[in-house]
């Protein structure tokens, strides 16, 4: 069927309709900022978000970001700097600093890190179900296998233990 017969819009570029909310229009322009910054204007982009007159909004925008960002770099030498930087611009929002400790936590666990247990543990269901589906080493799958918080997670991380190559069974 004719999709302008049908009025659906193929929006790629995450522009919300022209009569969306002000605070929608504002998020996808948020988001787009975000996306398309270079590193060195990263920082104060993020802090401009967080300026934002609706916090809930703003710290979903930089939490998006966040994830973006991170999962590109966790895996090289950028990523220590570029987490120290953003944890100090996003100082008094307390919910993006747990999501970048996460990124730092699973970090660790991925590349086998000096990660604790005990972080891993009091770690949110996000994370510990990232570290069991994606990239966990041998000790920490070993960890969630038997003390993951959910069956799910338990079940991830037991699931990648038996795909992990020269490990005892």
């Amino acid at each position: 069927m004719n999709r302008a017969l049908t009025g659906h819009v193929d929006r790629t570029d995450d522009t919300p309709p022209s009569d969306s909310p002000a605070e929608h229009r504002r998020f996808a322009g948020h988001l787009r900022r975000l996306r398309r910054v270079g590193e060195a204007e990263e920082i104060g982009c993020l802090v401009e978000v967080l300026a934002d007159p609706d916090p809930t909004m703003a710290r979903s925008a930089v939490l998006r970001h966040v994830d973006r960002r991170a999962a590109e770099l966790y895996r090289g030498g950028a990523f220590a700097t570029w987490a120290e930087a953003v944890g100090r611009a996003c100082a008094g929002h307390p919910v993006v600093l747990r999501r970048l400790r996460e990124w730092i936590l699973f970090r660790s666990a991925a590349l086998d890190g000096a990660w604790r247990a005990d972080a891993l543990a009091e770690a949110s269901d996000w994370l510990q179900y990232k570290v069991a589906a994606e990239s966990g080493t041998a000790d920490a799958l070993e960890f969630l296998a038997v003390q993951g918080r959910t069956r799910r997670i338990r079940h991830a991380a037991a699931a990648a233990l038996r795909l992990v190559p020269d490990r005892p069974r």
